[in-house]
């Protein structure tokens, strides 16, 4: 069995997700899910990769599975207040984005987004 490096691996999947190569991104975030099961950052990805390719009902499970288990993690909370505020649910939405706020005020992309709220 070949050792991944858990952080090089993670990274090029994330550049690929941002390059909108999604199907090479999820092969990426697999190794790194095969190497760390647990890998909160993997999850996450996979996650906006669903919703990227269509499947909004999967990526918010995921997405608010991850945030139950880490309610500290304002990335996620933001991503799930985008999907959630793209699918006309304002008030869910709204909600996450004022979670945020309340612990970083000085958040941009929170502020920017709270004022459809």
């Amino acid at each position: 069995m070949v050792a991944v490096d858990v952080e090089s691996t993670f990274q090029v999947g994330f550049a690929l997700r941002c390059e909108g190569k999604y199907n090479e991104a999820k092969v990426e975030f697999l190794k790194v899910l095969n190497a760390v099961p647990d890998h909160v950052g993997a999850r996450h990805q996979l996650g906006l990769i669903q919703g990227f390719e269509g499947d909004f009902d999967g990526s918010l499970a995921i997405l608010a599975s991850l945030l139950s288990q880490n309610p500290n993690n304002l990335k996620i909370r933001y991503d799930l207040a985008m999907t959630q505020m793209m699918l006309g649910m304002y008030e869910e939405a709204c909600g996450h984005l004022k979670a945020i706020l309340a612990v970083n005020p000085d958040d941009d992309d929170a502020l920017r987004q709270a004022a459809y709220c």
